[in-house]
């Protein structure tokens, strides 16, 4: 997203039109942002090196870009490697959402014995689809078992006893006790030796990884020499690690009050996602392309169509803050006043007006 088409431009192509089009008054695209405004709204895709927690990672990354806050999304092994999204100010309110998305892993099995080939393959295959899975005993989970999806698990590469595995995984995944739970049934038993996140939701490391003494060079000609470029290219506004929700395009009328937590009801929905079903998780935008909230949808596609009025999307993490966009609404002291003000002018001889 950062590197090609820009976040209005994919929003465009993802949604269709709800009720009259708008190209949107305020705001700003979040390419335009400043460099400062950017590190508030930030998306880091670090490369986590080897030896490392993923908290200490985070805390150099804030260190790094001298920000107040910063808060990183699936937690890594120490010795793992890899894709580890930090998001910086205001983004952490939102980072949790890229646990909803797929991840991708390159991992090392190493088979106690020897097993054939064809073997193998049977059992990459019966670990593919929905399976169970419980925990392992070192993790920050309660230890209960629970269905997760393998999309994907492939065998790229094998030379002995030694596996190279990809694989293609719902969030929440044990990459660890899959390999041990394929060991048990191959019958030798196996072990992970290695392992390396390559992809989170649309994150791919081909396109958006760092690493963090590129950050920290970037850092510096930016604050010393005033040449952004190289820290731009890094730093992703946090509107480009949300495109595998599908998305929601508010009115400008409507942002305001989404921005203080109220719902959005059917008549400020502009454009949204043909596919979107009840109880969905989406994410709210604004016709510039800049988020405003993840949400729950309260409604599908078909039944906002049909409708046209009612709670269409429920806040669940706020992004915007409030005052960006102008207010259209009311407050119930407003309203109040407004409902005496008639009241004083029907006593005072005027007719109300019909509506």
């Amino acid at each position: 997203m950062a590197q090609g088409p820009s976040i209005r431009d994919w929003l465009l192509r993802s949604t269709v039109v709800v009720s009259e089009e708008s190209e949107g008054e305020y705001g700003r695209p979040p390419e335009e942002r400043s460099t400062e405004e950017l590190l508030e709204y930030g998306l880091v895709p670090v490369d986590k090196p080897a030896g490392q927690t993923s908290h200490q990672v985070t805390a150099w990354v804030k260190r790094i870009l001298g920000v107040e806050r910063a808060g990183h999304s699936g937690t890594l092994d120490p010795l793992a490697t890899g894709m580890l999204p930090v998001a910086t100010g205001r983004a952490t309110k939102v980072i949790q959402a890229l646990l909803l998305g797929p991840k991708e892993y390159y991992s090392v099995m190493r088979l106690h014995d020897p097993v054939p080939d064809e073997q193998l393959r049977s059992v990459v295959s019966e670990f593919t689809g929905p399976i169970y899975q419980r925990p392992p005993v070192r993790s920050r989970v309660k230890r209960e078992r629970r269905i997760r999806n393998v999309y994907e698990l492939e065998v790229v590469e094998r030379k002995g006893n030694l596996v190279l595995l990809r694989s293609l995984v719902q969030s929440g995944t044990y990459v660890r006790k899959l390999i041990y739970d394929m060991g048990e049934v191959l019958g030798p038993g196996a072990t992970m030796v290695e392992l390396r996140r390559t992809r989170v939701c649309d994150l791919r490391e081909s396109e958006h990884m760092v690493r963090l003494h590129d950050l920290a060079y970037a850092a510096k000609l930016w604050r010393e020499g005033g040449d952004d470029s190289e820290l731009r290219r890094m730093v992703l506004p946090i509107e480009a690690g949300m495109t595998h929700l599908k998305p929601v395009i508010a009115k400008d009328t409507a942002v305001d009050a989404i921005a203080h937590g109220s719902y959005l009801a059917v008549p400020g929905v502009a454009r949204m996602h043909p596919g979107i079903k009840k109880g969905e998780v989406v994410s709210i935008f604004t016709h510039r392309g800049e988020l405003v909230a993840i949400a729950s949808a309260e409604m599908g596609y078909e039944e906002i169509e049909e409708s046209g009025r009612g709670v269409a999307f429920r806040p669940l993490r706020v992004l915007m803050p409030s005052g960006v966009y102008p207010r259209s609404w009311r407050t119930k002291e407003e309203l109040g006043s407004r409902e005496n003000e008639d009241e004083q002018g029907s006593g005072s001889g005027s007719s109300p007006q019909q509506p």
